[in-house]
């Protein structure tokens, strides 16, 4: 969440991020922020005042009894008593204030940076790079050409999937539900190939490895901004009121809560295999076609902790990563900057990866990238400590995918069709043992 200190000291900025993101009644959020965080103020000065009151008159009692002043003395006694009363009063007050301001804060998205543009939805999100040109069908721009004929002639991957047997969406259905498919023989292996596949490069890379649990408790989820922002998409485990991730993030992240690290050991770079769990609610028609939106999926997750002033340049490396993962696969792809008004509710800046179906003729997100700034460092408590002057201040906290798999290999099955089989990017040969898929 936002801090106190950025909202009381650059309040139109703040007001100014949020209406950039499209956040309804922004000043009055603000404003009532404000008057809350004046009451809490308030009540603290009243009980310190109090508090003090109380020990002056506490001390006066025993030299007063000691000169035989017992009137007196219990007249102090009953100014303690009366002070005391009050204070349990202004406690209550400023307990109930710092409870509504907290509520207040959480309601509150994150403002974007400066160069995160303006716009309402996706449709006005910037293209910053593609490796792929459209085309009339007789030039070649680029790396990859768009010619509109083909994907009347390519299978979606889902038809792929039921003709070399590798994916089994009904019986997933069977077995669980829609959004649940069952991955069979070398649907199974393509799935395992990539998982170890995009673990080697984030080793490589430099990231840690970390095998967290696929559930969490309320106050992870509360961390990184899911509750109580996205509690309707989480699935929730009642009798023990614990969630089923999303993403590894969550877990990830929150190995840092309440930690202060030391500046020497930043930027953490950590990774991890999930299966992830979504609710999805809401979603329909062709978005939801075969592996395009599920319930349950692989995705490789990377995460870093890292000092202010060097998030930029992590938040780059990590972009860089994830492009050269698109590259190894030798997919089309195309890297957008989120507008403002399409960006998540804890995102400073985010960028999405998409690879092109040319089956489907159209792009399909495969990852999102970004920098939170100290807005879930804030939440989670997660601080460092300067080598220096030993100040305590809050980190960074960034994620992104590398890669979620479900739509990497819908691309990977209808970009590599042929008439002898699917092609196995090079880079996964070693994986999958093979070079096609029959």
């Amino acid at each position: 969440m936002l801090t106190l200190k950025l909202i009381t000291e650059e309040t139109d900025r703040v007001i100014s991020g949020l209406e950039k993101k499209h956040f309804n009644g922004a000043r009055e959020a603000i404003d009532n922020v404000l008057a809350v965080d004046k009451r809490r103020r308030e009540a603290q000065q009243k009980l310190d005042k109090t508090k003090q009151e109380a020990k002056q008159f506490a001390a006066q009692i025993g030299a007063l009894m000691k000169q035989g002043k017992k009137d007196e003395a219990e007249q102090a006694k009953q100014q303690v008593a009366a002070l005391k009363a009050q204070d349990k009063q202004l406690q209550e007050d400023m307990d109930a204030a710092e409870k509504e301001l907290t509520a207040l804060l959480c309601q509150i998205p994150n403002i974007p940076y400066d160069e995160v543009p303006e716009g309402k939805a996706a449709e006005d999100n910037h293209v910053v790079k593609s490796n792929l040109k459209e085309c009339d069908g007789s030039d070649t721009v680029g790396n990859w050409t768009v010619n509109p004929e083909n994907s009347e002639a390519k299978l979606p991957h889902w038809e792929l999937a039921k003709k070399y047997n590798l994916i089994d969406f009904d019986l997933g259905v069977k077995i669980t539900g829609a959004g649940f498919p069952v991955y069979i023989g070398m649907g199974a292996r393509l799935q395992r190939a990539l998982i170890n596949f995009f673990l080697d490069e984030a080793r490589a890379a430099g990231y840690t490895e970390i095998m967290p649990p696929t559930v969490v408790n309320q106050a992870s989820g509360y961390g990184t901004g899911q509750l109580p922002d996205k509690e309707g998409q989480m699935y929730h485990c009642e009798v023990d009121d614990l969630y089923l991730i999303p993403t590894a993030e969550v877990p990830v992240t929150n190995i840092y809560r309440d930690v202060i690290l030391d500046e020497k050991d930043l930027p953490i770079k950590n990774c991890a295999y999930t299966q992830c769990f979504r609710r999805e609610a809401g979603s329909y028609g062709k978005d939801v076609r075969g592996l395009n939106r599920l319930h349950e999926f692989s995705k490789i997750e990377i995460v870093r902790i890292d000092k202010p002033e060097h998030s930029k340049e992590s938040h780059k490396e990590m972009l860089t990563h994830v492009e050269g993962l698109l590259q190894k696969l030798e997919l089309p792809y195309r890297i957008l900057l989120l507008c403002g008004g399409d960006q998540s509710f804890t995102s400073a800046i985010c960028y999405d990866f998409e690879v092109y179906s040319e089956a489907q003729g159209r792009w399909l997100e495969v990852s999102s990238v970004s920098n939170f700034d100290t807005y879930q460092a804030n939440r989670l408590k997660c601080r460092y400590r300067h080598a220096e002057d030993k100040k305590i201040e809050l980190c960074h906290t960034l994620n992104g995918s590398a890669l979620a798999l479900p739509r990497i290999v819908a691309a990977i099955l209808e970009d590599n069709q042929t008439p002898d089989g699917i092609k196995v990017p090079k880079a996964l040969i070693p994986y999958m043992g093979c070079d096609i898929i029959k």
